[in-house]
């Protein structure tokens, strides 16, 4: 039985604007005295204290042993390619933020784009080894609003091939399968901590490293390459996170069980009060024992009463800002057409998709009666 009830109050649509994600910040007062100590010690960066502790207690909590900070999400995939020395093409989803194919371009490497699992909406493997050529020389799926790709089916095609795997697991902060964290698979896994992400460090990044030689090259490579004050290895970059990030990121670890708790219960509603609501499908789980709740995505079908773009627009108008994401592709953006030409006949699943989808908003301090305001101007 729905628990969604009339809202005769008009003064309830007057509230201010629902936008699509809110950033959880704790209590101000309990960031004070992280800053007090970075102001006594005068360490802003490189590698300080409270850079080293978020590295060991973000392993600890994700069940994970090498974490290496980056001071954002695409910085981190950058540096993960270069990590691996990966060259030629890249094998990724064109169903994703546009910085998973950016970073490829930013090391020389020519993205090949594969269609999607309609259930899933991650890298279909059934369609990966088809795009293998003598130029690929990895595989980079993205765990796609927080749900786990097909990650045995993957490695076992990057196995035959002798490919490498990065995962772009910018959503997958937390999540986990039967085995544990899903950022164990494949050779990297990285995570952004982005203001929209469920962990947030304001800005930041991570690269999970699967031993403490891959980290050691991982952390050479974000600090200019250097090895020692008079000793450069490689041609690295300034990837380094800052101490106020991190400490930043020690606070919101201890409030993130609040947080995605609360994201669960969101969620919870939102499939109770959508149910009933003809074309209007909510996108499953995708297998995992434990779910992040990272974003609330719904695909408006035919037998709603408008399309997506009606209904985004019949939102806005009600000061409810709803987000097309991913909308369009990636292979649509100017830079990558020349790339998909002959090939965007092989999108089918991540083209309608793309037409079709509408991320709600979904943040801890989202209220009830705002869902139901949500809700209602749907089902209208």
């Amino acid at each position: 039985m729905s628990n969604l009830q009339p809202v005769h109050d008009a003064a309830m649509h007057l509230d201010g604007p629902i936008y699509v994600t809110q950033p959880y910040l704790p209590p101000l007062e309990e960031f004070i005295p992280y800053l007090e100590k970075i102001w006594n010690k005068k360490v802003l960066t490189n590698g300080g204290p409270f850079h080293q502790q978020l590295e060991k207690a973000l392993s600890d909590y994700l069940g994970l042993e090498h974490i290496a900070l980056f001071a954002n999400g695409t910085l981190a995939l950058v540096t993960a390619l270069q990590a691996l020395r990966i060259t030629g093409e890249v094998i990724t989803a064109p169903y994703s933020f546009v910085a998973t194919a950016h970073s490829l371009l930013w090391n020389s490497i020519k993205p090949v784009f594969v269609d999607i699992d309609p259930k899933t909406l991650n890298l279909d493997p059934e369609k990966i080894e088809a795009a293998i050529t003598p130029q690929t020389t990895a595989i980079m799926p993205v765990h796609c609003y927080g749900h786990p790709c097909d990650v045995e089916a993957i490695q076992k095609i990057a196995d035959n091939y002798n490919l490498k795997v990065i995962y772009d697991a910018a959503h997958a902060f937390g999540v986990q399968d039967q085995g544990g964290s899903i950022l164990r698979h494949g050779d990297l896994s990285v995570l952004s901590f982005h203001a929209t992400k469920v962990f947030n460090t304001f800005e930041g990044g991570a690269i999970v490293c699967p031993d403490a030689k891959t980290k050691l090259r991982i952390d050479h490579l974000k600090n200019f390459g250097f090895v020692d004050e008079v000793t450069v290895v490689a041609a690295g970059i300034n990837g380094k996170m800052s101490e106020i990030n991190a400490a930043f990121g020690m606070l919101q670890l201890q409030h993130i069980d609040h947080a995605l708790a609360r994201r669960r219960e969101i969620t919870a509603i939102y499939r109770e009060l959508l149910a009933d609501i003809e074309g209007i499908r909510c996108i499953e789980d995708a297998g995992e024992t434990v779910a992040n709740y990272s974003y609330f995505p719904i695909l408006v079908e035919s037998g709603y009463g408008t399309n997506r773009d009606g209904l985004y627009e019949r939102l806005k108008e009600q000061g409810i800002f709803s987000r097309r994401y991913f909308y369009p592709l990636i292979s649509d953006f100017p830079m990558y057409r020349s790339l998909v030409s002959a090939h965007r006949d092989n999108l089918p699943v991540a083209t309608e998709t793309a037409r079709k989808v509408l991320c709600l908003p979904i943040y801890p301090g989202l209220q009830h009666h705002d869902i139901q305001r949500i809700v209602e101007c749907i089902a209208q």
